[in-house]
């Protein structure tokens, strides 16, 4: 990780450019029916039936809110959470895709893993891939290169079906970043420019509460990647767990660990609660920036 080139100050996603000074909130779409927060939401049943005019109606309440950043997921990836299929999963989202870049100019990102998606999503106008398996799916390398779109890349232990059987680390904050440097240089053999790279840390994703939390505490340790760093701790178990609260009511402790994590470093913040997140963001980044 010596003489790496310097993190880019901004992101061009397909045309759309993310400045990368000031945070951005990342809204979360997910068009399935059992994400642990949301599922079900805009979809019923178990295949397709997405609402379009329902999810138009939100992707517009979030942009008013303040999101940057709209990200469509077609598959949960909750702790014991169900596979989908390559084309069950592309039925749900790409309507999505193609309706949102219709009526709002704004940047969409695919949340999968799946290669076929990657490729019919930027087609259809889609403007950045989040990947929690960081391209480890066969195939995805190579589709998401010839998308030409930026990528992010997670860190999760295991597989969304096991991820939270009894994780285990010599050091979190070391052994993550250690995974996703080898997946940036595994990224940069393939074809990928490493500007094109985001990183998320993965939260909640194969870790323990203590994991989580000395994750966040340790997130400035990241910045020796010298790459964007994305963040995902909205309404999950890590807040729920300290303060015992049920999925609807951790929207304090959610803003709480998104001020901590742009403090700290992080460009980019995925949530549930857009309007709260970007008004915490916003008054976060005046404290930080108010000598500039």
């Amino acid at each position: 990780m010596t003489n790496l080139p310097k993190m880019p100050a901004q992101l061009d996603c397909a045309g759309l450019v993310l400045d990368l000074s000031i945070p951005h909130v990342m809204a979360v779409l997910n068009v399935t029916p059992d994400s642990f927060s949301d599922g079900g939401r805009f979809v019923e049943g178990d295949t397709t039936g997405v609402n379009l005019d329902r999810a138009l109606h939100t992707v517009d309440s979030m942009i008013r809110d303040g999101a940057s950043i709209i990200d469509v997921g077609g598959e949960s990836t909750r702790p014991g959470a169900k596979v989908v299929g390559p084309q069950q999963e592309i039925d749900r989202v790409l309507p999505v895709v193609e309706a949102i870049r219709q009526r709002f100019d704004v940047i969409v990102s695919v949340d999968t893993s799946t290669p076929q998606l990657m490729t019919a999503a930027a087609q259809a106008g889609a403007s950045l891939i989040n990947d929690v398996r960081a391209l480890q799916r066969e195939g995805a390398m190579e589709a998401a290169r010839d998308t030409g779109l930026p990528i992010c890349l997670m860190h999760m232990q295991g597989e969304p079906q096991s991820m939270q059987q009894e994780p285990q680390y010599d050091d979190v904050v070391d052994d993550v970043i250690s995974y996703l440097d080898q997946r940036v240089q595994a990224c940069c053999a393939a074809g990928i420019e490493r500007q094109r790279l985001l990183l998320d840390p993965g939260y909640g994703f194969g870790k323990t509460l203590q994991h989580n939390l000395v994750l966040l505490d340790r997130l400035d340790e990241f910045q020796r990647l010298n790459l964007p760093l994305l963040v995902g701790m909205s309404r999950k178990s890590m807040v729920g767990l300290v303060l015992n609260k049920p999925v609807d009511e951790r929207l304090y402790g959610s803003l709480a660990v998104a001020v901590m994590a742009v403090a700290k470093g992080a460009n980019i913040v995925r949530c549930h609660d857009v309007a709260a997140t970007a008004d915490v963001l916003k008054m976060t980044a005046a404290v930080m920036n108010h000598g500039q």
